[in-house]
């Protein structure tokens, strides 16, 4: 991973609060097998207060896959209050409608059954310890979410496929705005869950 300093860090991108609980409810992976390339995003599951939200319901080998790992933690499908879409691929939004009842939120605007509230993701808050950043990068719409606990900062993001990064995004449109963006993430996280692997823990420069 980029080996960068922190020192965009700024209080206005941490969440108000540090009370969430964070699962991730499945491990991204990209495998190529001789019957294809099997993509999955990483999946979380944040729980803060009355809200339950699910960070990228993209694609896996079966739903109840997903289904059921929501579930060993007490949530139903139905009891998701919220949904984020890092950004809008297939392989991070495809199952969004396995959770009838949750708002979706992306890069700019609320979508709820059939009202569209239009918004700058930058600094809006889902609840009161989970903050969206505006990062774009792997594409231009990218956004990441900052999830505060009592002991960790988290990013779920898509600023790097897993900890190795890649270094060039084969899809960024920009590449110095993705390391822009990946620097801003720097700043905040403690622990970043990227877009297709394990979490891992940033390292600073110096």
């Amino acid at each position: 991973m980029d080996t960068l300093s922190t020192s965009w860090a700024t209080d206005a991108d941490l969440p108000r609060q540090r009370a969430a609980q964070v699962h991730v409810v499945q491990e991204g992976y990209i495998r190529n097998r001789d019957d294809g390339q099997h993509v999955g995003p990483t999946i979380g599951l944040v729980l803060d207060a009355d809200l339950v939200t699910i960070v990228d319901p993209g694609m896996v080998a079966d739903r109840h896959v997903l289904l059921d790992a929501v579930e060993r933690h007490g949530v139903t499908a139905a009891d998701v209050t919220d949904v984020v879409f890092s950004h809008h691929h297939p392989d991070h939004t495809v199952n969004a409608a396995l959770f009838p009842n949750a708002r979706i939120h992306d890069h700019w605007a609320v979508y709820d059954g059939d009202v569209w509230n239009s918004r700058p993701a930058d600094r809006y808050d889902v609840s009161p310890s989970v903050r969206l950043l505006a990062t774009p990068g792997h594409s231009a719409e990218d956004i990441t979410t900052v999830v505060a606990t009592p002991t960790e900062v988290v990013a779920f993001t898509h600023a790097w496929w897993t900890e190795a990064g890649p270094e060039q995004d084969p899809y960024a449109p920009d590449q110095e705005v993705l390391l822009a963006s990946r620097r801003r993430i720097l700043g905040v996280a403690t622990l970043i869950v990227p877009g297709h692997g394990p979490g891992f823990r940033p390292r600073l420069a110096g």
